[in-house]
């Protein structure tokens, strides 16, 4: 990446623009629920566990309840695998909806390719049975090609019974930013309360939003959610520099600014505060910026002169470290 690719990235992080407030914002409810199960993969060619106690028991219970007694050291698992399912169950899910499900082997497997998940209940944290899974399994691909021990379901999991709270009949509803801030809490409490023409909405923390609902919206809490999530909110943001130094990014928060400072990094130097505008020596790589100036500023300037993305790192390294750079930096 060269600079003028990071000069790019400072310009898309300092135009502000609004975001909807669904899209910053949980209300608080709607989540979705984490479901984990185990279970049992047959039908594999020869890929399935091969030294396995846990297995042969599994394929014992599993036949058992088929009604056919064996004992599971007679029983040859090489075609069947046993695996750990999981899934993500989602807000206001209704018996009979499908979600999608992962399978994943959970002894010596080397495919699931082929394989049928039998039926396999699957609980939430609570213990409860919410889905069942079962199906012919889709071997998942990774970056490097195909990864055979894990697969996928699509539609595979039956949800059993009804989640979701009744939103409709709500008087108060609360909010919770995903980034929890005081001066982004207070802007959107500000444009809700303009929205409604009344102080319906309160900001506990900086994170937190509660809402009353207006007289006109009883019984009406669908409306209500469906009209502020859509309200337009101009999220503040922190002065934050991240730095990745594997791939040579760099990513500057708007608002990031440097005091009066001195860098000299090899043939370059660099003056914030100096007197006069930014300019160029000849036979030398100098350049003079503002004492006001950004980091992006500086950023440009660096590019001017040429310099290179790791030398850039350097450079912003060494001025948090003196005290200059105003603003967190975080190196990935």
């Amino acid at each position: 990446m060269n600079l003028h690719a990071l000069i790019l990235l400072f310009l898309f992080t300092t135009v502000a623009h609004g975001a909807r407030l669904k899209d910053i914002a949980n209300i608080r409810g709607v989540r979705g629920n984490q479901l984990v199960g185990y279970g049992v993969v047959v039908g594999l060619n020869g890929t399935g566990d091969s030294k396995s106690e846990f297995t042969n028991k599994s394929i014992e219970r599993m036949l058992d309840r088929l009604g056919v007694k064996v004992q599971g050291k007679d029983v040859s698992s090489k075609s069947v695998a046993a695996v750990i399912v999981t899934a993500m169950l989602p807000p206001f899910a209704r018996s009979g909806n499908k979600i999608d499900i992962t399978v994943s082997t959970l002894g010596d497997a080397s495919s699931l390719k082929g394989g049928t998940l039998v039926q396999t209940p699957m609980r939430a944290a609570d213990q409860q049975v919410y889905s069942v899974a079962q199906g012919s399994l889709l071997v998942g691909f990774s970056g490097t090609g195909v990864h055979e021990t894990v697969a996928r379901l699509p539609n595979g999991g039956m949800i059993e019974r009804d989640i979701g709270q009744e939103f409709a009949s709500r008087k108060m509803f609360r909010l919770t930013l995903h980034n929890p801030d005081f001066t982004t809490a207070a802007r959107v409490v500000k444009v809700i309360n303009k929205e409604l023409a009344g102080k319906y909405a309160s900001a506990s923390d900086a994170g937190t939003i509660d809402l009353v609902s207006p007289a006109p919206y009883e019984g009406k809490g669908v409306e209500l959610l469906a009209m502020i999530e859509s309200l337009d909110i101009n999220p503040d943001q922190a002065a934050v520099v991240v730095v990745n130094e594997k791939t040579g990014t760099v990513v500057i928060g708007h608002g990031v600014r440097i005091s009066r400072v001195a860098i000299s990094h090899g043939d370059l130097t660099v003056r914030v505060g100096g007197e006069g505008g930014s300019s160029k020596k000849d036979g030398d790589r100098m350049m003079v910026v503002e004492e006001s100036s950004s980091v992006g500023d500086i950023v440009k300037a660096m590019n001017r002169l040429g310099v290179t993305p790791k030398d850039l790192i350097t450079i912003l390294q060494s001025i948090k470290a003196a005290g200059a750079l105003h603003g967190d930096l975080e190196i990935l």
